[in-house]
This record gives C-alpha cells, sequence and structure tokens, in this order.
C-alpha cells in the first residue's frame, strides 16, 4: 500500500517510499501526491507499474531516485524533476515501460511534466537484458497530455523513436511532448516520432518550463531551504 499527500507546502527529506507489490500487481502506486507547493529532496521512490502518481497542483521533486516500470510517474500535476535519477526496471513479459505518462485533460491547464538535468537509466535487473522489452520517455495519458526533458542523460534503454502512444493516433496532434539540450547514447533525435505534437524545443519553448515559469517556484521554493534552479543551464 502507497502513502498519499495532501497538506500544503508539505516537504519530505531523505524518505524511501515503496510499494513492494511487484511487477505482476499491475498498477501499485508508491506515493500519491496532490499537495500543492510540495517538495521531495534526497527522496527514493520505488515501485514498478504507476510509482509516482503526481495527481495535481505544483510539486516539486530534487535529487531524487524514482524506479518502476509502465507509467511509472504519472498524473496531472504542474511537476519539475531536477538532478533526478529515473530508473526503469525489467517489466512483465510483453509489457513496455514508459517513465511518464501525464494527464493533462485541458488545453488551459497549466499542467506537465518537466524533467531537467535528470538521468533516465535502466535499472540494474533491466541493464542485464536491455534487449528484453522497449523503454520509452511517456506516453499520453490523456489527449492534452504535456512532458518535456530538458538537458537530462538518457541512456540507451530508450526506444529511438522516444515516445509511444497510448491508443492509436489519440492526441497526438494536441499533446505537447519536448526534448531540449539532451545528452547521452538515448538522446539523438533523428529517429524520433514525426507527431504534431511532438517538438524539438528552442530555448524560448525550455524557458516556459523551467522552474520559475512553470510553477512559479521562487514564490515558494526559498522557504524550504532546498536547493532548485530556477533556469535553464547555461
Amino acid at each position: 500500500m502507497g502513502a498519499a499527500v495532501s497538506g500544503e507546502r508539505f516537504v519530505a527529506i531523505g524518505i524511501t517510499f515503496m510499494n513492494i507489490a511487484g511487477p505482476g500487481k499491475h498498477q501499485a502506486v508508491a506515493v500519491r501526491n496532490n499537495a500543492d507547493l510540495s517538495t521531495f529532496y534526497r527522496c527514493s521512490f520505488e515501485g514498478y507499474q504507476d510509482t509516482l502518481y503526481v495527481h495535481s497542483l505544483r510539486q516539486f521533486y530534487r535529487e531524487c531516485d524514482i524506479y518502476g516500470t509502465v507509467d511509472f510517474i504519472f498524473g496531472n500535476s504542474a511537476a519539475v524533476f531536477q538532478n533526478c535519477n529515473l530508473f526503469a526496471r525489467k517489466p512483465m513479459p510483453n509489457q513496455k515501460n514508459a517513465v511518464t505518462a501525464q494527464g493533462r485533460t485541458d488545453p488551459n491547464q497549466n499542467t506537465g511534466i518537466s524533467i531537467q538535468n535528470c538521468s533516465v537509466q535502466a535499472a540494474p535487473n533491466l541493464s542485464l537484458d536491455l534487449n528484453s522489452t522497449s523503454t520509452y520517455l511517456g506516453r499520453p495519458w490523456k489527449e492534452y497530455s504535456r512532458t518535456v526533458v530538458m538537458q537530462s542523460f538518457i541512456g540507451d534503454l530508450i526506444n529511438p523513436q522516444g515516445w509511444l502512444e497510448w491508443n492509436a493516433n489519440m492526441g497526438l496532434d494536441k499533446i505537447y511532448y519536448g526534448e531540449y539540450e539532451n545528452y547521452g547514447p538515448g538522446a539523438n533525435t533523428s529517429r524520433r516520432v514525426r507527431w504534431p505534437g511532438y517538438s524539438h524545443m528552442n530555448d524560448l519553448d525550455a524557458l516556459n518550463f523551467t522552474m520559475y515559469n512553470f510553477a512559479m517556484g521562487d514564490t515558494w521554493l526559498p522557504y524550504t531551504n532546498i536547493p532548485f534552479s530556477r533556469g535553464l543551464h547555461k
């Protein structure tokens, strides 16, 4: 059974949240977070399918480790991840891994998942058998899904297409999926999907998803005394 967080300005430091259900139990959430202005620093989230439910409101994750398989970061908050390690585990046979499954349902919602200066790599049990499954940066849970990966290391576990459809062509012209200044063996975008909603981001695009612009971090994070980057790394 996972933990649920709902208190405004919740801060967690150095805590491990684990759901031990295993890959065969399908959805097994370690944390469900709908706390506005919540911060997790140097925490670990460990599960398989649907590990971290970033349900709603503004959330910040710094120097955290997150483990999972299918849609292991999912929800419809304005969630920013900085300096985190995102570890894809080995899923059940015939399953495909997706790091994210963002659930924006309306184009006017200021929600999405912003991954900046993070590392996307295989957990030990997957790194020994990378050919056993395909792993993607994300897939659109809802038709206005929005996720960006910026200035991050992307390991060789990521399928060259980068992103996976959810249900045929659902939302592929309405989503916003972007990549900006990533590096590593999985960061080459030459074979990425050609969806209308996929973007090779420029500087101005990327600035929209920084902590300063996307989640108004300057107005609340200084009070936590937890480090954060307000803009892009140059």
